[in-house]
Formats: structure tokens, sequence, C-alpha cells
């Protein structure tokens, strides 16, 4: 195999390789890949390489250096028979005999120059169109070929999103053991599946998932949706963030659209369990609305718009002051593009020894002095946030 090796490793440096295909099991079974496809994408400004393992029912992804592409090739290669190496000045057919003698034939190209990655490629997304994903299939967004429905393609792109940031946030999460996740205010649950679907499916993890809903109807449906999708490890049940008390201990919390203090309610259950993450999209913050006094913003606060506005931001900011003080390190991010809806920020915390959390609380409480505020979130947390700060608030 020390041609190929030799053949990967100088189209890894060059960066040359446009895509590439391996088939031909050797030993073919029903839970084995049956070939594998490589593609450049770009992580962190960074090349990588997406090598795709196809399954009889499903896709699973590993994205890894351009370093190791070589290494990892030959390796794949060894379980196959066949494989086809595109770069812009030729393609390279490989053909492996049962005595691993290695054959590789130079052929005309056949792919274009991909240009450059960043700017020319198409997105990579997390889910990738083109291939059946049942769940996306089950709830409308995908068809049975794997091609994304127009109207649903918002949709799309928001369930990435949604994982893009999941994705960023898994070296917080524990290791060795299966994490148990809870999704307060889950509703039809689109993103509760495809957090499941990905770290299930696709990152091979044992879990505990609970999404828990007021609505009864929406949740018997889910329930049947993750049925049919054997997915074994995912509940749903009818009931209120306030009163759920049924776990001990959670490893990430997700709470989506949670009507003004419900948000605040699923923040403080996930500080008590010690979450080490805490995904958050909030929505009708209607307290501070009626809090908020200050002569230097009259002149803000006079117009009815600029008032919901503001103090739905500055409910956010208080959150995450909040959260930090407690233990996290907290970041608000936009959840889907603004033009779909000026309130989709997302909070995102992550379980942190680091900061100063009598600075933090000092910081917050003159920002809430200065509004005239008098948060759920504290008054919730008022002895986790003395135990913070030592007891001195």
């Amino acid at each position: 195999m020390e041609s190929l090796h030799k053949l990967a490793s100088e189209l890894a440096e060059q960066g040359a390789l446009i895509t590439a295909t391996i088939s031909g099991r050797r030993k073919p079974g029903e839970t084995e890949y049956s070939k594998v496809q490589i593609k450049p994408v770009e992580i962190k400004k960074r090349l990588h390489y997406q090598f795709a393992y196809h399954y009889t029912n499903k896709v699973l992804h590993q994205n890894i250096p351009a370093d190791a592409l070589a290494d990892e090739l030959t390796k794949r290669f060894a379980e196959f028979r066949q494989g086809l190496l595109c770069t812009a000045e030729a393609d390279y057919q490989v053909l492996i005999s049962k005595k691993f003698k290695v054959t590789i034939l130079k052929k005309a190209p056949s792919r274009k120059p991909l240009g450059t990655l960043s700017h020319n490629r198409k997105k990579q997304y997390v889910l990738e169109e083109g291939t059946p994903i049942p769940f996306l299939v089950e709830l409308g967004i995908m068809n049975a070929e794997g091609r994304v429905l127009a109207k649903k393609y918002d949709k799309f792109k928001q369930i990435n999103r949604f994982l893009e940031m999941v994705q960023d946030v898994l070296p917080h999460l524990p290791e060795g053991r299966p994490l148990t996740i809870v999704d307060f205010g889950c509703g039809k649950s689109y993103l509760t599946f495809a957090l499941y679907h990905y770290l299930a499916v696709q990152q091979q993890r044992k879990l505990n998932v609970v999404g828990l809903d007021l609505k009864a109807d929406v949740i018997e449906h889910c329930c049947g949706l993750a049925r049919k999708l054997q997915y074994d490890d995912l509940r749903f049940l009818v009931g209120d963030i306030a009163d759920y008390d049924e776990l001990s201990a959670v490893d990430m919390v997700v709470t989506l659209h949670a009507c003004d203090t419900a948000t605040d309610a699923a923040l403080e259950k996930a500080v008590r369990w010690g979450a080490s993450v805490i995904l958050s999209v909030p929505c009708c913050q209607h307290e501070l609305f009626n809090q908020v006094q200050s002569e230097v913003l009259q002149p803000l606060l006079e117009h009815g718009i600029l008032k919901e506005r503001f103090s739905a931001l500055a409910t956010d900011a208080i959150r995450a002051k909040l959260l930090d003080v407690m233990g996290y390190k907290t970041q608000l991010l936009e959840f889907i593009d603004m033009e779909h809806t000026p309130k989709n920020i997302l909070i995102r915390a992550v379980k942190s020894s680091g900061g100063n959390a009598l600075e933090q609380w000092r910081e917050y409480a003159a920002f809430r002095d200065f509004l005239s505020a008098d948060p759920y979130l504290e008054r919730a947390c008022r002895d986790l946030l003395r135990e913070a700060t030592a007891g001195k608030l």
C-alpha cells in the first residue's frame, strides 16, 4: 500500500484532491458502510477532508486535518477493492487485489479545479442535502431522494445553524458515559430530533433525551415519530418547566422560544442541575418591559416599539450576566437571519471554572439598578448567587 500512501501524501501536501470515492467492500455486511466519499472542506480557515461513510439508511461524517489524509485514506482502502481520486490534473483509479497488490491507473481529469474553498464552494452543512435523512423526511423537510423541499429550506438552514452551535460545544460535554439532555418547550421538536440524530447517529453518543411541552397532542405526535424512527433513547412528556423534577442532574438543557419568565425557569433548572451546556432562544420578554424606568433613557422608552426591543435585549443581557456570575461562560449569538424575526438571539452558556464572580455581580447590579429592574432569574437563584459570590451580595 506504499504507492497509495505516497500518492495520497502528495495530493494532501498540494491540496490537490477535489473528490474521492472508495467502493467495493471486501466483506460486505448489513452493519457496515458500503462506500466512502471524501471531499475537502474548510474549518476555521484550515483545510480538512470530510469522510462520508454510507450505510444502508444513514451517512456518518468525519472531518480530519489535511496532514492526516494519507493515513486515513490508506486505512479505508484496506477495507475495499477499488477507488477513484480526482484532481484538476488527473484522475487516479485505484485497484487493490485479494493479496493487497495496488494498481494505480492515471487518467484524464474529470473534475474542474475547486478555486478558493471558503468563497467558491457550496456551504457545508452539518446535515447535507442529497442523502435522505430519516427524521427530515418524516418531518416533511426532505423528500425520499434527500432533496430539501423549497418551502422548507429556511427550516433546513435553521436546523443546521442550531447543530453548528451544538458542534461548537461538544468539547464541553462529558465523555465516556451517556449524556442526559432536556428540551423544555420542545413543541413540534424539529430541533430535538435534529439534536438526537446528530449526537446519537452521527456522533455515536449514548443519550437520554427528554422533550417537555404543555400540548398533549403535540407530545403524542412526537412520541409516535420517535418510535417510528427507532430513537429509543428519546422520550417526550407533557409537563410544565417549573414542575419537572424527574432528574437530579442534566448535561445539556435546551429551551427554544419559551415565553417570558418560562425561559428564566428553564435557566434556573439548568444551573441547579449543574448542566455543562445551556442553549436558550428566549421570546416574549414582557417582565422588564413593565419594570424599566430611567430618566436618561426616556427618549427611547417613550416609544413603545423601541421600549419593547430594548427590553428584550436588556433582558437577555441580564440573563447572560447572571449566568456568568453563577459559573458559566456565556455568548449571545444570532440564531437565524434577523430578517425572519428580531427576537431570535440564542444564549449559549458553558460551565467554566474561570471568572471573578464578585466583579461580574457588581457589573450586573449596576446595570440592574440603572434600569430599576427586579428580574425573575435573580430572585429564583438568590441562594446560588450568594454561594457564587461567597455570601457578599
